[in-house]
């Protein structure tokens, strides 16, 4: 490459899933669209209950607002686009498009895994040093974990952008994918992407890996802790103020672990793609319910949802 880029392509098309029959694509589109409008609503609520009541002003919801406005932010990257393309005939996208969108989207990801272990933090310090809680999880420190977690995922995201879209691309532009990741482009790179892919892998192992690793040391601690109390009362009480998050960290992972191992294996291509889908409609949709479902607070919160903002709007009539 003697330094330079090379490439001839100005833009991307996203097949998405174009080779699939019209009423299959309309289906999918009806699908997309709900779970995309039930993620804003649910995530939204789950904002605006918290924002509105004081009892809900702890640092465990503090995060769990966060992780919602993520959600949010994780299906809006992708999902519009998509549904445009379903509606599309040219179903383009430009080649600062197509690294903006991967870029925005890597970073939310790795934000995300980030934050799923700064929630596992936040609950090994209530569960194993409850009399420390409040004096460590003070306003400024939650403000500093959240900063300090969009900071590692702007700059780990970063490096993997630039290790994709530096890459020749003078051949297809056909995106076997219905949106921007790295493993459908680095295939159509026109040059050896060794390189290129491993530093992408080490990327993913910091951002999303190492998360993962220290998620499950903090719960080794946790039900350490847990089991050592003797009341079962006091265990099932301590084990209810982790589970949703326990609960998360499982979906999270588990489907994003199923989905990327099973990529680049034969006869998957309709699989993953399904898969993926679920991936990015489902979990997010998801989360609302497991955190209303499962907590109590959250629950009495939300019974007062519509009288609280009924409340608010007189405020401002």
């Amino acid at each position: 490459m003697g330094g330079q880029i090379r490439t001839n392509i100005t833009d991307f098309i996203l097949l998405g899933f174009s080779d699939f029959p019209l009423p299959v694509q309309f289906s999918l589109f009806a699908f997309m669209l709900s779970g995309y409008l039930a993620t804003l609503v649910g995530n939204g609520v789950i904002i605006l209950t918290i924002t509105i009541d004081p009892l809900l002003h702890t640092p465990m919801y503090f995060f769990l607002r966060n992780l919602s406005f993520l959600e949010i932010c994780f299906t809006s990257v992708t999902i519009p686009k998509v549904l445009e393309s379903v509606l599309s005939i040219t179903r383009s996208i430009s080649f600062l498009g197509c690294a903006v969108q991967m870029y925005v989207f890597q970073t939310i990801g790795v934000c995300e895994c980030v934050f799923l272990m700064v929630m596992a933090f936040d609950r090994y310090m209530a569960i194993c040093h409850p009399l420390r809680y409040m004096a460590v999880m003070t306003p400024a420190r939650c403000y500093q974990l959240t900063l300090g977690s969009w900071m590692i995922a702007l700059l780990l995201s970063l490096g993997q952008t630039i290790f994709v879209f530096t890459l020749p691309y003078c051949g297809s532009n056909l995106i076997d994918h219905f949106f921007c990741d790295y493993p459908p482009l680095l295939d159509l790179a026109c040059d050896n992407t060794f390189i290129n892919r491993l530093s992408v892998f080490m990327a993913c192992l910091c951002g999303a890996g190492i998360p993962f690793i220290l998620i499950i040391c903090s719960y080794i601690k946790i039900l350490s802790s847990i089991f050592l109390l003797h009341s079962a009362e006091a265990q099932l009480k301590a084990l209810s103020t982790c589970g949703s998050h326990l609960a998360s960290v499982v979906l999270f992972y588990g489907t994003a672990m199923y989905l990327y191992l099973r990529l680049g294996t034969q006869d998957s291509e309709d699989d993953d793609r399904l898969i993926t889908l679920f991936y990015y409609i489902v979990v997010p949709a998801l989360n609302p319910l497991i955190y209303s479902l499962r907590n109590k607070d959250m629950k009495a919160a939300l019974r007062k949802f519509p009288s609280k903002v009924q409340n608010k709007l007189k405020t401002y009539v």
